[in-house]
């Protein structure tokens, strides 16, 4: 009852008029080429919708009523979740005159990767799982087989237009050399020397951080006569990296602090910092390599580069075999408020 209380007084934000739990299970808002959509099934695209924006936070009637920014957040997707709504009705619509449909074999080897992918082999682990859903086989079913009717209406109607020539490739290739840059490396090694945490968390005491400066100087003496830092590293390292013989890294020069960045930026590979005071106790670093950075080769990201020119084509293409079903469609709106956050969206999605 909460759950259908929540979805009720969502609506109730965006959509004029109350009425009896009957009369929203059953109010049309609109109606394309025939086929509806219902007040219930906006209220349910609202809350799913409300819920990822939120990062899946649970929202209850009161919040929603009282929140003004959950009213707003709400506002703000509901012109969306319409569009997205009408477009996947009239794919599913589109699907159907192609003659596509999900059969008993398909949907059974769909079930099965996925109890084999959930580890739901069991049936009654299965039975429970898609009880907390509060889904029935025959639901699993609809839905499966309304994702596999787009996809396969995408790949029919745009999948054939998006063979990317070599031409095409180079030149995407040319104008967006940052997306196939491999940013500048940087590996150290390091030596870290505890200072000891003072009991009940007292300061810690002088003598103790005089030892651990002492141990630090005397090791950065010895690396500095030619001593293996690695071995090193693996002898007196309160690190965990002493395990790899103080090995940290590749990362980028970002990921350093500010202070160790300033003193990397004037050594060469083979050098050793001076001792850095840290929350744990005294560190020193060796810079063992600089990667700088580097433009991959062209034939090394060719099929990235099909990929990133696939994926913007297919939006592209998307939207316009979208358009033209709208303009085919026959769009009757029940709701006037609705039918104008509809297509103010549209607009906004064409660049109007």
């Amino acid at each position: 009852m909460k759950k259908f209380l929540f979805v009720a007084t969502a609506a109730a934000v965006l959509a004029s008029g109350v009425g009896t739990r009957a009369d929203i299970i059953e109010q049309v808002l609109v109606k394309v080429n025939g086929d509806i959509i219902t007040k219930t099934e906006l209220e349910q695209r609202q809350v799913s919708a409300l819920r990822q924006r939120l990062n899946g936070q649970n929202v209850d009637p009161a919040m929603l009523k009282n929140d003004e920014q959950l009213k707003k957040a709400l506002a703000e997707i509901t012109p969306q979740v319409l569009v997205n709504a009408v477009d996947e009705l009239l794919l599913l619509q589109h699907g159907k005159d192609l003659g596509l449909h999900l059969s008993d074999d398909q949907f059974k080897q769909v079930v099965n990767n996925i109890r084999k992918e959930q580890k739901l082999e069991d049936e009654t682990k299965f039975q429970q799982a898609l009880a907390q859903e509060n889904m029935t086989m025959d639901d699993l079913r609809k839905q499966l087989e309304r994702q596999m009717l787009i996809e396969q209406v995408q790949r029919q109607e745009v999948g054939s237009k998006l063979t990317i020539t070599e031409e095409e490739a180079r030149q995407y290739y040319a104008r967006h050399p940052e997306e196939f840059t491999e940013p500048a490396a940087i590996t150290l090694r390091e030596i870290l020397i505890d200072v000891p945490a003072a009991p009940g968390g007292a300061a810690v005491s002088a003598a103790a951080d005089e030892e651990a400066q002492k141990k630090i100087a005397d090791v950065r003496a010895r690396a500095l006569k030619d001593e293996d830092f690695a071995k090193l590293a693996t002898e007196v390292s309160g690190s965990a990296s002493k395990a790899n013989g103080g090995l940290i890294g590749p990362f980028s020069h970002d990921d350093m602090s500010p202070q160790l960045q300033a003193m990397v930026d004037k050594m060469k590979p083979g050098e050793i910092t001076q001792a850095i005071r840290t929350p744990r106790g005294y560190q020193i670093f060796k810079l063992e390599s600089v990667k700088a950075a580097a433009l991959q080769p062209f034939d090394s990201v060719r099929d990235l580069i099909a990929d990133k020119v696939a994926g913007a084509r297919t939006q592209t293409e998307m939207r316009k075999f979208l358009m033209r079903l709208r303009a085919q469609a026959i769009i009757e709106w029940k709701n006037d408020e609705l039918r104008k956050a509809y297509e103010k969206q549209i607009a906004a999605d064409n660049g109007q």
